[in-house]
């Protein structure tokens, strides 16, 4: 029988800068967290909470029931479960895991056909929100997967997000990711296209963030932004090297609209001149020229 969730131990791997407030918020859940991290060093915010250190993949599977994921690309997601050190190498059976990150449908699915070979139960549950809504448990998370299996996890999904949907087998939350990071990428490359153009005809930014925020489209990821726009300084809470990585993943998803299309090559070349560790915002610095 299967222990209750408020007894489970949890193992997370990825302590970038969504997985360090998300893992936080379980931490001050009073769950029991373990986490690994290739660079350890960047464990110390979750320490101070209570978190232990395990050195070890293996270690980390050993010690725990369900185990979170929250990592950079498909590589890195490949090699954390199917690495020679990974999560199948160890003693995975019977054990839940839930990987987080943003990467292909394909790879989600190649992923759960890989875990159900080594006795493992796998959901992907991207998210949608950056490092704001992470911090304050609000993120948008976006399930494939067993139903059964969903909600097991979700009393602790619960505590990452406002809202835990399940879409379907494994690769519909991917799915759903990429369609709504698209939207995400064409919002965002719109107002800075919007604010260049009020720009030229002599509007200047500040009353044209106005406008919008007062306008039927004004939107709080606009109104989030403004301030950063203004300023001309993008800090991170979403880099633009990860919504480049996005949209050329929904592309090989077989995505090929108009928008999509000019967003992919638009984040791409942006990313290619040097922004990709600025936040996606600095895609007006992109198109400004």
């Amino acid at each position: 029988m299967k222990k209750e969730i408020a007894t489970m131990k949890i193992g997370w791997i990825g302590l970038g800068n969504m997985g360090i407030p998300m893992a936080s918020n379980l931490l001050a859940a009073d769950y029991k967290v373990a986490v690994w991290n290739r660079s350890p060093e960047k464990a110390s915010p979750l320490l101070a909470l209570g978190a232990t250190l395990v050195p070890t993949v293996s270690q980390l599977v050993d010690q725990s029931d369900i185990l979170f994921t929250m990592v950079s690309d498909d590589d890195a997601v490949k090699a954390v479960y199917s690495g020679p050190e990974g999560i199948f190498a160890a003693a995975a059976h019977g054990k839940l895991a839930i990987d987080m990150s943003t990467i292909s449908p394909d790879t989600s699915r190649w992923i759960a056909g890989e875990s159900k070979q080594a006795g493992l139960r796998f959901l992907d549950a991207p998210v949608s929100g950056s490092v704001g809504p992470a911090k304050e448990g609000t993120l948008v998370i976006m399930v494939g997967g067993d139903e059964a299996d969903y909600k097991q996890a979700k009393p602790l999904l619960d505590k990452l997000g406002k809202a835990a949907i399940h879409l379907g087998p494994n690769g519909a939350g991917a799915s759903a990711k990429l369609a709504i990071n698209l939207l995400l990428g064409i919002t965002v490359q719109g107002v800075a296209e919007t604010l260049l153009f009020a720009r030229s005809l002599g509007i200047g930014t500040d009353q044209m963030l106005n406008i919008i925020s007062e306008s039927a489209v004004g939107t709080p990821l606009i109104r989030g932004k403004a301030a950063s726009i203004l300023a001309d300084d993008f800090p991170a809470a979403f880099a633009l090297k990860h919504m480049a990585k996005d949209l050329r993943l929904a592309t090989a998803a077989g995505v090929s609209t108009p928008l999509a299309e000019s967003a992919n090559a638009s984040y791409r070349h942006a990313l290619e001149s040097g922004l990709g560790d600025l936040d996606l915002m600095a895609i007006i610095k992109h198109l400004e020229g």
